[in-house]
């Protein structure tokens, strides 16, 4: 049973119905690295102060570790915990992990020239955190944000995003890919497509291949089970500490 820090919502950013992010002020929380992921949990109604009745589930953090974190939450609506957490007003009560866990991280990912950072919906949470530190721009020349979703209405950060193009423009790029319809400024298609049929390196100007790239994934199990075996035809394999390769996933569920 983790142990708790009491939290307070101090801000909900509603991208569309349904997907926000919430920032919780909750200063009790262990240091932690980008990428890895805290439990959030509510007292089901009536049960306030019952630890042992906590609703919990694991998220991924977006931001890095500091005495305010975000979680980009997509709403589940026959689930046991989103509701509650949609239902969530600022100033509402939260608990959060004290300590994180997980080891999607940019330290257990191999070096390489260009840096792919692969999601689908709100796998896009830990990328966010990396890019809020000087993390991947100094370990790496080159950095990819690949985010695909339904709708536009479903993309999100994608200011904070665009501001990381001007601020590098010859060192990174984002790439926003819909399956359910088109928009300008995106690609129409799932990602594991648009890599197969090279629009992504082409829009890029990068190429992904073994000799110079690593690429995180996150999100749908499909998108990630999918991109292993487009990026396997390209000699490229998961990484893992006794037999380095290329590819570190994080799977959501």
């Amino acid at each position: 049973m983790p142990k708790w820090c009491a939290g307070t919502v101090v801000e909900k950013q509603i991208w569309t119905e349904g997907l926000f992010t919430i920032r919780i002020a909750v200063p009790g929380v262990t240091e932690f690295t980008p990428g890895q992921f805290l439990q959030l949990a509510v007292y089901p109604e009536g049960h306030e102060g019952d630890e042992a009745k906590l609703i919990n589930r694991p998220y991924s953090v977006a931001s890095p570790h500091g005495e305010e974190l975000e979680f980009f939450i997509v709403l589940v609506e026959d689930g046991e915990l989103t509701p509650k957490l949609w239902a969530l007003k600022e100033g509402g009560s939260i608990q959060v992990a004290q300590r994180a866990a997980g080891s999607f991280t940019l330290k257990k990912t191999p070096d390489a020239e260009t840096l792919w950072l692969v999601a689908t919906g709100t796998g896009l949470a830990p990328y966010i955190a990396m890019l809020r530190t000087e993390e991947p721009w100094e370990s790496y020349n080159n950095v990819v944000v690949i985010h695909g979703v339904r709708h536009f209405a479903d993309l999100a950060y994608t200011d904070e995003l665009k501001a990381y193009e001007k601020k590098y423009p010859n060192r990174f790029r984002l790439v926003q890919a819909l399956t359910r319809e088109e928009a300008d400024g995106t690609l129409n298609g799932r990602i594991p497509g648009l890599f197969e049929n090279g629009e992504i390196e082409k829009v890029t100007g990068f190429s992904c291949q073994a000799d110079n790239s690593s690429v995180l994934l996150c999100g749908n199990p499909a998108m990630l089970d999918t991109m292993e075996e487009v990026l396997g035809m390209r000699d490229m394999k998961r990484h893992r500490s006794k037999s380095p390769g290329q590819i570190v996933l994080e799977r959501y569920w």
